[in-house]
């Protein structure tokens, strides 16, 4: 027994034993504890009664007379008030638990797969449950037993330095389009120091959302993290690796325009993210574990909601704290906001042509000399396209965004002699086919590098339909005047009259008046020129 007593309290504790009074009510009569008391009465021989008869009336040792108000034979003064049970509530008898009249709801909520802390919040908001949450974890546990915690590791940081992020799977949600339901994904940034996590709902992931989940985390936070700990999926990391991971370019300067470092994870080691993977589980868990949404601004309201009313008003179990009043001291340690939100860009990457240009949303962009048919990086928004060295990341050149189809203008600066990639081309041409040869010299004389594409379409179309063929339709643009790639190409789709049938035929004659219209049109502008 860790606790001596005087022969006094022993006495007592000894009396209202004998009498059958639990433990708890000679707590509260004699003011010693549970434990030291139940010590003294198994050493006595006195049978201490078990947890189940808790809160019952208590039987006197010797029956007596109910006719008249005599008091029990063996009674015993304590020196103290008599104990008077506490009246049983109302509605319940005093060894019911509150959550009887709620059985049914929460084994239905169980059937879902709805823990003890969900269901307690649902009784609370639907229901206005008022009894305390171990009553429903008593009663969760006598349904389904109790399970066993297991042990992990805990990692302190400092307020305002680590955050870690991951996905996992959100609840069903019906798509607007098919009208089915369709899992949504979940992501989740946890602060390492007061445990504050923010959560949203997306449909899908790319690497532009990915990025913009941070953003938006950062600004429900009003401020961004030194460090962010992630996992190594394709939208944040392009090539895992222990020392020098290799981090998607938009990932990295979004994360570059708020001030943070991204730290990922070493493969398949999920712990050093535990905080991240805990919030998960316990938003699934909890939150939507069985939960259905009709749209997906609903779930989202029905998440922040949760988390406003459950989440952060919680006493974590590791730091026995409440996550509101960390976040609290943590937000002020957080890094302040830019002005301005990340500009977003799309990147990939391209081959240099041998006209000298690279392929960017259906334009043509003039590269550096000395790239030809090299790869190099590309990024382009709405204002402006970048051309980058893709080991590096140096700015080789930037332009401003074209439209469809439109060519850069040259740099008047640089030596624009013809390359022998193009000198070797126009001998390919003049090897196909005379007419061929000569239609392919006037396309690079009067549009220079940019007519290396139309050459390169006309060998193609040699390949396709035999040279001969693509020759007589050469030598019918040079009888017409237009020696371009794209009539070559029309003439050919159309130049068997009787088999496209005479619906087609004035479509031809049509397109070859207007070949003709705009060649004169040419002409005359060179002849008034003074």
């Amino acid at each position: 027994m860790a606790n001596v007593l005087s022969k006094e309290k022993r006495e007592q504790v000894l009396a209202l034993g004998r009498l059958g009074w639990p433990l708890r009510r000679i707590e509260e009569a004699t003011r010693v504890r549970r434990e030291t008391a139940s010590a003294y009465l198994k050493a006595a021989g006195i049978v201490v009664r078990s947890p189940g008869r808790w809160g019952r009336s208590p039987k006197p040792a010797n029956e007596v007379s109910t006719d008249s108000p005599a008091k029990p034979a063996n009674e015993v003064s304590t020196g103290a008030a008599p104990h008077q049970d506490p009246p049983p509530r109302p509605g319940r008898a005093p060894s019911a638990s509150a959550c009887e009249p709620y059985r049914e709801l929460i084994e239905e909520a169980l059937a879902r797969g709805r823990n003890a802390v969900a269901i307690y919040q649902d009784l609370v908001t639907a229901h206005g449950f008022s009894a305390k949450y171990a009553s429903v974890m008593r009663f969760v546990r006598g349904l389904r037993g109790a399970r066993q915690a297991e042990p992990c590791g805990v990692i302190l940081t400092e307020p305002g330095q680590e955050g870690q992020v991951d996905y996992g799977e959100g609840p069903m949600v019906r798509d607007a389009a098919t009208g089915k339901y369709r899992r949504t994904r979940l992501f989740v940034l946890t602060l390492g120091f007061s445990r504050k996590a923010v959560r949203l709902l997306v449909w899908r992931s790319s690497t532009r959302v990915w990025a913009e989940l941070h953003e938006r985390a950062f600004r429900r936070l009003g401020g961004a993290l030194r460090v962010i700990v992630l996992d190594n999926l394709r939208e944040g990391v392009v090539k895992p690796d222990v020392y020098d991971p290799e981090l998607n370019p938009l990932y990295r300067d979004v994360l570059g325009h708020y001030g943070v470092v991204a730290v990922p994870a070493r493969v398949r080691d999920p712990n050093r993210k535990g905080k991240a993977e805990s919030a998960i589980g316990h938003t699934q868990r909890t939150a939507l574990r069985g939960m259905r949404f009709e749209t997906i601004e609903e779930a989202q309201a029905y998440l922040d909601r949760w988390d406003r009313t459950w989440a952060d008003t919680r006493i974590h179990g590791t730091t026995k704290r409440q996550v509101a009043a960390m976040f609290a001291e943590e937000r002020p340690h957080l890094l302040p906001l830019p002005v301005e939100p990340f500009r977003y860009y799309e990147f990939g990457q391209r081959t240099v042509h041998l006209d000298g240009r690279v392929e960017v949303a259906a334009s043509y962009y003039d590269a550096p000399p000395g790239w030809l048919g090299r790869g190099i990086a590309v990024q382009w928004d709405e204002r402006c396209v970048r051309l980058l060295d893709p080991h590096t990341g140096q700015l080789l050149r930037e332009h401003s965004r074209l439209p469809r189809g439109r060519y850069s203008p040259p740099d008047p600066e640089e030596n624009r002699r013809t390359p022998p990639t193009t000198i070797q081309l126009l001998a390919r041409s003049q090897s196909a086919g005379k007419s061929i040869g000569t239609v392919a010299a006037e396309m690079h004389r009067r549009d220079g590098q940019i007519a290396v594409r139309g050459i390169l379409g006309l060998l193609a179309l040699a390949r396709r339909h035999g040279g001969a063929t693509v020759d007589d339709a050469c030598a019918a643009a040079l009888e017409i005047g237009v020696p371009t790639y794209r009539f070559v190409r029309r003439y050919l789709e159309r130049r068997i009259v009787p088999r496209l049938g005479l619906r087609h035929v004035d479509p031809l004659i049509r397109e070859l008046t207007h070949y003709r219209d705009v060649i004169d049109r040419m002409t005359r502008k060179e002849e008034d020129r003074p």
